[in-house]
């Protein structure tokens, strides 16, 4: 395991209640990371405490670090096993977990510590265009070859198999007859941005 920065953060209770913190997995580019840890920046009771990767290349680390948001990268072993992941969010305090892209399975271990307590945002209407290997532009060249007339983004709970979680909400946007698969995500992406962040909050206030 490699622990690329460690900052102490603030955790208070506010008006009774205590506040979350988050975890975020990622193992790419981190826009939707940085998205989430934005709109959290300023919250008393919801806190972006940790983000991790399982890849050191992944830029999601430098925004991170620039955020100054706790970060670190697990190797392949480490995740298959998931005791020292497991350790290290028991440690940093997590209540739930975002996955933003985040490539690898989720160990069993983590899934059972945190029953209803992570959720994934996927790029189309599950159930269509899911699965292992369905992800970034795969699933919108899979869109465009299929013909369909609307997509969009499904955010749901995690589940011991690739997107076949419980659906907890789904946005639509239109697929015109021109739009690429660039076109697409670029729509999706939007939506990404607009809704994930939103649904993580309302979420936690439903459990606090």
């Amino acid at each position: 395991m490699h622990i690329f920065a460690h900052f102490s953060r603030f955790c208070a209770g506010i008006g009774g209640f205590m506040s979350k913190n988050i975890a975020i997995f990622a193992s790419g580019n981190g826009t939707n990371a940085e998205n989430i840890i934005r709109y959290f920046q300023n919250s008393e009771l919801v806190n972006v405490e940790l983000v991790l990767t399982n890849r050191e290349s992944a830029f999601v680390l430098e925004r991170a670090r620039s955020l100054n948001v706790p970060f670190a990268c697990m190797g392949k072993a480490e995740w298959m096993d998931g005791t020292a992941v497991l350790s290290l969010l028991e440690n940093r305090g997590i209540d739930f977990i975002v996955l933003a892209g985040f490539l690898a399975r989720v160990p069993d271990c983590i899934l059972h510590a945190y029953p209803n307590k992570i959720i994934n945002i996927h790029p189309s209407l599950l159930p269509k265009f899911g699965g292992k290997g369905m992800y970034g532009d795969r699933v919108h060249e899979a869109v465009v070859a299929a013909g369909e007339a609307e997509t969009g983004i499904t955010i749901h709970y995690l589940n011991e198999h690739f997107d076949e979680g419980e659906i907890i909400v789904q946005y639509k946007c239109p697929v015109v007859a021109e739009d690429t698969a660039g076109d697409i995500a670029k729509k999706v992406h939007a939506l990404e941005y607009e809704y994930y962040p939103k649904v993580i909050d309302s979420l936690l206030s439903e459990v606090r």
